[in-house]
Order: C-alpha cells, then sequence, then structure tokens
C-alpha cells in the first residue's frame, strides 16, 4: 500500500473506533416527534420516504393531509391503489387557502384534518402518522397551536412516530419536536417560468 491509502485507512480505524463507543451509548427508543420545514422543496416527498420505509418494515403507519385537498398527487394514488391496507390515507383538506378563499370552510376542514390525525395517532396498531402541511394550518391558526403541541407532548403513545411538515413551523412546535429538519431554497425552476411537473412535485 502506498502512503496515502495507509494514512486513510488508518484515519478510517479511528474514526470507527470512535462511532463504536459513541453508539455504545446510544440506547434508548422512543416515538419521536419529527418536523420538516423551511422554503425548500423535499418536505413532504422526505415525509412519504418514511411512509415507504415503514411499510417496507410491516409497521402500520397513516397520512393526514391538510390543505392540498383532492389534488391528484402520485404518493396519493400509490399509497390508496396499493397499500391501502398498510396505511391508511386521509385527505381532510380543500385546496391551499388562496384557492379556497374562504376561511370558515379552510377552519373547518383543518379541525376536521386534526380530529382524524388524532385518532390516528392514538390508535395502537398505527406505529408512525405523517400529518402533511399541518405547518400551513397551524401558521394560519385553523388549528390551535397549544392544543397541538400538549397532544403530542402528553397524549400521543410513547412509542409511536409522528412526522409534521409544511412551511413556517411554530416555535412551539420546534421546540417540542425531536427531530427538525429545515429545506432551505437555493434555485426553484418556478422562478423560471417551469411549472409544478408530474414526478417530481406531485
Amino acid at each position: 500500500m502506498d502512503e496515502i491509502t495507509t494514512r486513510h485507512n488508518e484515519k478510517m480505524r479511528r474514526i470507527k473506533a470512535a462511532r463504536d463507543e459513541m453508539m455504545k451509548t446510544k440506547t434508548e427508543e422512543k416515538g419521536l416527534i419529527m418536523v420538516h420545514t423551511g422554503k425548500g422543496k423535499g418536505k413532504s416527498s422526505a415525509g412519504f420516504g418514511m411512509i415507504m420505509r415503514c411499510i417496507a418494515h410491516g409497521m402500520p403507519c397513516a397520512v393526514v393531509q391538510f390543505i392540498k385537498g383532492n389534488w391528484d398527487t402520485g404518493e396519493k394514488t400509490f399509497l390508496r391503489d396499493r397499500f391501502a391496507e398498510e396505511c391508511r390515507f386521509f385527505v381532510s383538506g380543500e385546496g391551499f387557502t388562496w384557492e379556497t378563499q374562504d376561511r370558515e370552510r379552510d377552519i373547518a376542514a383543518a379541525q376536521n384534518g386534526w380530529k382524524i390525525a388524532q385518532e390516528q395517532i392514538l390508535d395502537p396498531e398505527i406505529q408512525f402518522v405523517l400529518l402533511d402541511e399541518i405547518n400551513i394550518a397551524l401558521r394560519y391558526d385553523y388549528i390551535d397551536i397549544d392544543e397541538v403541541v400538549d397532544f403530542l407532548l402528553h397524549q400521543k403513545p410513547v412509542m409511536t412516530h409522528v412526522c409534521l411538515t409544511g412551511r413556517n413551523a411554530k416555535p412551539e412546535l420546534i421546540e417540542a419536536a425531536d427531530l427538525v429538519t429545515e429545506m432551505d431554497l437555493i434555485k426553484h425552476p418556478f422562478r423560471d417560468g417551469v411549472k409544478a411537473q408530474k414526478g417530481v412535485e406531485f
């Protein structure tokens, strides 16, 4: 072996030894509260990626979709057509707020979605719940943030995972969460006149 390879291998051995020691201290298991927020794309996509993992591991799961309404998304079609038994899929919104232009209807739809979400989270059969775009409903105060945080912290079953997506996650939710990821926007084709495209954004 040349000197560069030898140094590299030695460095990797040290990293592995340190990593093995660190992993010995990571023994706890718990149901996580996860938040995907930020202006960048990928918040819902990452949530649905975890839904796929749950299905692969035989973990019953549920999706409650806020705001988006009956938009014909690939993930909704895929899960309802092929994995209806493994993953329950609920749509509570009637469309983006600028489309409905009816605050009272938006509030009623969001409140209904939150009711369904609580039922799914409390169901002992369900191990993972994705609350897609709930942060939008929380941002506009369609659902009370204190009620949501209190429920997640004090009523959610210990081993149930919940992922909440959408821009502008409220500080109270970020504080309560175990894992928070912010998707940053660097470039977006929409700015260059490219519309949302099938398979990429829905």
